[in-house]
């Protein structure tokens, strides 16, 4: 499943501050609250049981191969198909019944017959037992004896589903207009019994052939070539598959049209839609290379004889990992040279890596059962970034990864009761809400960690052992384990602890370390103690990890040998002798930010590291920069560190031209001023802003420079936002002429400044230039772009602009595609006082309607996720008692949990209490930086004064 970006599925229990957090998140940039976490499973479903029968199959009967023809008339829209499914079986213990899968499936006929070909064919009766979804065979007087086959023919009738999931319809508009049908497939985590009864666990591995009878004028697509021999018009055959899991099988019948390309002997082929042929390219080369690196990395070939990825027009995952046939949405596939911006750009290369890395995690080697989703995932979450370094190393691509993943599973991890990342679960609505930044984010990180602990090499070499051991079979947490313990003995790496014991410590508890580190400035040493952290710094807990350190100093600042050179074997602190520096030089633990915890330091060396910012920032490596910054910012709002130490360090950012430091900026300034833009002295909070910002706009400008540094494009648009969000007039009235020049003269926006200009040049429009961009949104074709304009359309700060653009989410009569309709709030009541109200006052008038949206995710409806995402806005009494107003109005209706006042009621006070404890003492530092305190360096306040001046003049 892709993606991070995905939460990327939302439990509506928003944790505060998550949502901005995901904006800083660039890889993983989804629509808000459709950026669950990019995810693949779109199927929630939120059932629930009194009496606790296991929700497993029963282990009796095993399949072996499946035999599936389905028929179908998509082509002039219809959704009702048939299918016959033959399963070759084994008997695994004798029984008078045989049990497996079915969702929404009727009209079942079947008969069994002894796969010898002894025997006549015996018809079977059934149960349906539809809360678990199982089919239940028998006749009367027959029982299957154990180490005995059989084939268990059923014919069944199904309908192609609306809501993204199973076997489901999609719809588009073709480039005369006409509305053109598709049939594809979404079967992760539980809907392959959809389209056909099946053992649907993924451990129950079987091989697979597949025939589609359609129209003539179609094609169909499946996991496997087609087999030629048995196909004719209409009827598509694939060959047999190589044994694998029921929710990676996949098929598409469509009028798609396709590039291919081949290399490392891989044939591999781009499909969408007829009029996007010349968008498909870059994921064309993109996908051959990221192959090529990762069966190179792995030293595993990939194991099927072709590899297909295809565009959906409709699909609510942001992609997902059919072996052989990976599917994703439009906007994360085709890439059009012209206006797509480098964020598609990237997307399209690490959503592809995440999905092509799964070949071999999840696909190749399955997982045994759901409780283990991470061991796919979280494999797939950093080779989205680690095979797009070894494609594009001059991408710089883990700065990325540090300020989007990495900070996402810090601030998920810092809830005291966070699950761990192995987590027992049975149910379809329990596996669906694994779905989340422990699975994929926070894996991913702790996977990172000992890759760089316990070096590359080890970890490369493990991750080989792990794969050919386990291939086309199912694996556990203490299979990877075993695997890289053995790699460190192939290597002779000597470990300080067993594998096992060193990283189930991350995998089987929740949560994250804080390290405390304090110097002996007298001897030289430093004691390291850890704690578990969460933002409740009273907050009491046992867990110990074991904890990989090691650390730069400032007289040697050598980043670049991440192995860990110090230990924490499930201790709580310890003492290290073997620092070499002065006592007036910083110290910096863990180095580039690759471990996964939080670091603390004492007083001073907060200071060093301050001073040494200020004088030389490039000294220190750019993601320990963005670490200091994020840590600092909880600290300081946990009460472990004075306000001051945050905001006297930031004051380095004059000279800070690097990504992941202005993306944590950015997160800490944006948090500040939701909190702070209704107060008296708001404009002293933005002097600093200003003074923080205005050197790099100057030098970053709001034009697109050709051949620069990719990740410059990023930094820019970071900048941008935070020196229109403090005012800074040019950046104001140029980011509003471009847009203008764009309404009045046809003037195209660069597509890298897309998103800065839309956005800020929306925030003063007038209806002329609002409507342009809102009748742009509608007629749009390019899921991208769309998707940009859709967040951008939330920056206007008009009352009417907003009351309109609201409105647009319910209206059936406009061009907003189903999955578009609940992503249109968020951006406005996520982007100030006048959205946030607008946003209420829209909800109490068409709340009913709102929540008859089809959220496509089966599961957690928009009306109750937008609600308790609103909370998380509240900063001010007239804002509470409005959205209460709402709460009482839907309150006990369909639409919203019984716990929607809980949850709303916690948002509102951990704001209250954010601005009791924060609100003065950042005011009053704030205030003695403006007024040009002693305590501040006048070196600093001259350079801001003087850009504030050249800025504001």
């Amino acid at each position: 499943h892709a993606s991070n970006n995905m939460a990327r599925v939302l439990v509506p229990l928003l944790v505060l501050f998550v949502a901005t957090i995901s904006q800083a998140s660039v890889v993983r940039q989804f629509p808000p609250l459709e950026g669950r976490q990019l995810l693949e499973n779109p199927n929630q479903r939120l059932e629930t049981r009194a009496d606790e029968e296991t929700y497993r199959l029963p282990n009796n009967t095993e399949p072996i191969s499946y035999d599936v023809v389905l028929s179908t008339n998509v082509h002039i829209g219809e959704t009702g198909f048939n299918g016959t499914v033959i399963i070759t079986l084994e008997v695994i213990e004798t029984t008078s019944t045989i049990v497996v899968h079915a969702r929404q499936l009727s009209n079942f006929t079947a008969s069994i017959q002894q796969a010898n070909g002894q025997g006549t064919a015996i018809k079977l009766d059934y149960t349906l037992d539809a809360d678990r979804e199982f089919l239940k065979f028998h006749a009367t007087d027959v029982t299957f004896a154990a180490d005995t086959t059989w084939l268990l023919t059923i014919n069944y009738q199904g309908n192609l589903r609306t809501d993204n999931g199973g076997f489901y319809l999609s719809t588009y508009t073709d480039e005369q207009g006409a509305t053109k049908y598709l049939a594809t497939t979404q079967f992760e985590s539980t809907d392959a019994r959809h389209a056909f009864p099946c053992y649907d666990e993924p451990a129950k591995r079987a091989n697979f052939t597949i025939t589609i009878h359609h129209d003539a004028s179609y094609n169909a697509i499946s996991n496997m070539p087609v087999n030629t021999e048995k196909s004719s018009a209409g009827i598509t055959s694939f060959n047999t598959s190589v044994k694998m899991s029921s929710y990676l099988v996949a098929f598409i019948v469509s009028e798609f049209v396709y590039s291919e390309g081949e290399l490392n002997n891989l044939p591999q082929r781009v499909f969408s839609r007829k009029g996007t042929e010349h968008e498909q390219e870059w994921a064309l080369t993109t996908g051959m290379l990221v192959e090529k690196r990762l069966s190179g990395y792995f030293d595993v070939p990939f194991a099927l004889p072709k590899l297909d990825q295809a565009a959906i027009p409709d699909f609510a995952a942001g992609a997902m990992e059919n072996w052989g046939l990976a599917t994703y949405r439009e906007e994360y596939l085709l890439y059009n040279t012209e206006n797509s911006t480098v964020n598609t750009q990237t997307n399209i290369a690490t959503i592809e890596a995440h999905e092509d890395a799964h070949m071999w995690f999840g696909d190749l080697v399955a997982i045994e059962f759901w409780s283990y989703l991470w061991l796919k995932e979280g494999f797939a979450t950093l080779f989205e970034n680690l095979a797009v370094d070894l494609a594009y190393p001059e991408w710089d691509i883990f700065q990325t990864f540090h300020a989007g993943s990495y900070q996402n599973a810090l601030v998920t991890d810092a809830n005291p009761n966070v699950r761990p990342m192995t987590y027992f679960v049975e149910k379809p609505s329990e596996i669906a809400l694994l779905y989340d930044n422990i699975a994929y984010a926070k894996a991913g990180s702790v996977l990172d960690m000992w890759r760089n602990a316990l070096t590359n090499k080890v970890f490369q070499r493990g991750l080989h052992n792990y794969l050919e051991a386990n291939k086309f079979s199912a694996a556990n947490e203490t299979h990877l384990f075993d695997a890289i313990a053995l790699a460190a003995r192939e290597e002779n790496f000597a470990v300080e602890a067993t594998i096992g014991e060193m990283m189930s410590s991350w995998t089987r508890q929740g949560g994250v370390p804080l390290l405390t580190v304090t110097r002996n400035y007298d001897n030289g040493t430093i004691t390291v103690k850890q704690e578990q952290y969460t933002n409740d710094k009273s907050y009491e807990s046992s867990k110990l990890w074991y904890v990989p350190i090691n650390f730069a100093v400032q007289s040697n600042p050598d980043f670049r040998d991440t192995i860990a050179s110090h230990y924490l074997l499930n201790q709580k602190e310890k003492i290290i002798n073997d620092v070499k520096s002065d006592k007036e030089e910083w110290i910096t633990v863990n180095k580039q930010s690759k471990y996964y915890y939080r670091i603390n330091y004492d007083e001073k060396n907060w200071q060093l590291l301050t001073d040494s910012l200020i004088s030389r920032p490039h000294k220190i490596h750019p993601r320990n920069r963005a670490q200091m910054i994020s840590d600092l910012y909880r600290f300081a709002t946990s009460d472990r560190v004075p306000h001051a130490t945050l905001l006297q360090l930031l004051t380095y950012l004059p000279k800070e031209d690097q990504y992941a430091p202005w993306s944590a900026a950015n997160t800490v300034i944006t948090l500040f001023n939701r909190y702070l833009s209704g107060d008296q002295q708001y404009n002293t909070f933005l002097f600093y802003v200003t003074a923080l910002v205005s050197e790099q706009y100057d030098k970053f400008g709001v034009n697109d420079v050709h051949g620069e540094q990719h990740l410059a494009k990023y930094t820019r648009n970071v900048v941008i936002n935070v020196a229109c969000l403090a005012g800074v007039t040019s950046c104001l009235s140029e980011t509003k002429a471009k847009l203008q020049a764009l309404v009045d003269s046809g003037t195209p926006i660069e597509a890298n400044l897309q998103t800065p200009v839309y956005c800020n040049g929306l925030k003063e429009a007038d209806d002329k230039t609002f409507n342009f961009v809102f009748e742009k949104l509608m007629n749009s074709n390019d899921q991208a772009e769309r998707r940009l304009l859709i967040s951008a359309l939330g920056c206007a700060q008009s009352q009417s602009q907003l009351e309109k653009y609201v409105a647009s989410s319910i209206d059936q009569s406009n061009k907003l595609r189903t999955q578009e309709r609940y992503t249109i709030l968020s951006p406005v009541y996520s982007r100030g006082e006048v959205g946030l109200l607008v946003a209420i006052e829209f909800l109490l008038k068409n709340w009913q309607t709102y929540g008859n949206l089809n959220a496509g995710f089966g599961g957690v409806n928009p009306l109750y996720s937008d609600i308790v995402s609103m909370s998380a806005y509240v900063v001010n009494d007239n804002q509470k008692a409005k959205l209460q107003e709402l709460v009482d109005a839907v309150k006990g209706s369909e639409f919203v949990a019984a716990t929607l006042q809980d949850s709303v009621d916690a948002n509102i006070k951990a704001n209250m209490d954010w601005l009791s404890a924060n609100r003065e003492p950042i005011i009053t530092w704030v205030n003695s930086f403006r007024n040009g305190s002693p305590a501040l360096s006048a070196s600093i306040l001259a350079i801001a004064l003087c850009l504030l001046a050249a800025k504001l003049f």
